[in-house]
């Protein structure tokens, strides 16, 4: 058997961007007594003090050891507090799977996953999905919650500032940025979305990273009915419903009762009838992603599985697949 995944293994989430802005100066205040700034003065030194500013200056030894003292509890409450950051800078604690795009501020939202930049650019939030708005599509119908989704991600970034990070192909074919989105607090924008329930996971082979992440906040959400899973449009299917819901991007769960290698493409069966019943289809091109993280086709054999993708009819409904995400195993 391969390293397949079960749903409840132990995960480590990406909670951490926690940071704070420091100034990493320090001034003195004039000695009023003296009409001057207090001297630094060296303990080997002989100093003449006049006598009216014998009660504004310290003795050498405990100024040097309560400036010390100063220093060593401020570093100690950066050190907690995150990482040292400049300012202007957004988010010091970027993941290192990511890199950092650069920060700048959001001045719309155009609906539940997308935003547009004060330096121009259209940002894509890659790897979810949020309910679709019509946006001047002819024929296009809203999908459920859509406002709300759109209002969701206002409240998360519009007129503040946020910092970018790339985990794969940087644009798509709109030239819109594919990014993850990270706010001045620190909220991993994805999170909080799949958190609350106003997206669900979205994932493409060129544009993986997090995505592990973003499943454990989505079952989150999905399993207490938050957001969009409280609504039957956005319900996981059963695979006899699937046929139903065409042309429609759903999670579809059931067991696999039979695996097929037809010229080159692997085909996962839910039902003894293939030319009716519903199959998850893996092109040959596609397999080596499974091949790297140690998949076998067999090794979905026999077990109940949740597979998400666009629902098409080929010989009944089908889902095509093309990365080990989108399939999670929930039992042996």
């Amino acid at each position: 058997m391969g390293s397949v995944q079960v749903e409840h293994a132990a995960f480590t989430g990406f909670d951490y961007w926690e940071q704070i802005r420091t100034q990493n100066t320090l001034s003195c205040r004039q000695n009023a007594a003296c009409a001057r700034a207090p001297v630094e003065m060296s303990t080997g030194s002989a100093v003449i003090v006049t006598p009216q500013c014998h009660d504004t200056l310290l003795p050498i030894k405990r100024y040097s050891s309560l400036m010390a003292t100063i220093r060593i509890l401020l570093v100690f409450v950066l050190t907690l507090s995150g990482a040292i950051a400049g300012p202007g800078t957004v988010d010091a604690q970027m993941p290192e799977a990511l890199q950092n795009g650069g920060t700048a501020r959001v001045v719309a939202v155009v609906d539940g996953d997308t935003v547009i930049l004060d330096d121009g650019r259209e940002v894509r939030l890659v790897g979810i999905q949020a309910p679709k708005l019509p946006l001047g599509r002819p024929g296009f119908a809203k999908w459920p919650l859509a406002d709300e989704a759109k209002s969701a991600l206002e409240d998360l970034v519009l007129d503040r500032r946020v910092s970018l990070g790339y985990g794969g192909q940087k644009t798509d074919r709109h030239n819109r940025a594919l990014a993850h989105l990270f706010t001045e607090d620190g909220t991993w924008v994805q999170g909080a979305l799949l958190a609350t329930g106003f997206a669900r996971v979205y994932s493409f082979p060129d544009n993986r990273t997090l995505v592990r992440d973003m499943l454990v906040r989505e079952r989150s959400s999905r399993e207490t009915d938050r957001g969009i899973w409280s609504h039957p449009y956005y319900g996981v299917l059963d695979p006899e419903a699937s046929a139903r819901h065409l042309d429609q991007y759903a999670l579809v769960e059931g067991r696999v009762m039979d695996v097929a290698v037809v010229r080159g493409r692997t085909f996962l069966n839910y039902g003894s009838d293939w030319r009716t019943d519903f199959t998850v289809a893996i092109a040959a091109r596609n397999w080596h992603r499974f091949e790297e993280a140690g998949i076998s086709s067999d090794d979905y054999l026999g077990r109940r599985i949740r597979v998400r993708g666009w629902l098409k009819s080929r010989n009944g409904p089908m889902i095509d697949v093309t990365h080990p995400e989108q399939i999670e195993v929930l039992s042996k």
